[in-house]
């Protein structure tokens, strides 16, 4: 079949780098892996791999019962005592990097 259609993706430099790295050791273009993920996608009719949050990201304090919050602010509470702290303006860079913004 004839490569006729073209598709533009923006992603980080860096990640870009990375695969560029271990596929080249595999010996596959950049553009052969990316066709090779999307034949999966058709042949599955949808991702080929599972698209979840790692637990321990998963936290809903909406979920919680009253007794699971206070015992997650006593963690909390306890991480400061033991001086697991970091200042607001780092916290806040790292918030910023992982949405994006």
């Amino acid at each position: 079949m004839n490569k006729s259609a073209n598709l533009y993706v923006r992603i980080e430099p860096d990640l870009k780098e990375s695969a560029e790295m271990i596929l080249t050791q595999l010996g596959i273009p950049m553009s052969n892996a990316v066709g090779m993920f999307l034949k999966q996608v058709v042949l599955r009719c949808g991702l080929p791999f599972d698209v979840t949050l790692p637990a321990s990201q998963s936290l809903d304090i909406s979920m919680l019962t009253e007794d699971e919050f206070h015992a997650e602010l006593e963690k909390g509470y306890a991480d400061i005592q033991k001086g697991n702290v970091r200042p607001a303006e780092e916290s806040f860079a790292s918030l910023r990097g992982e949405l994006g913004i």
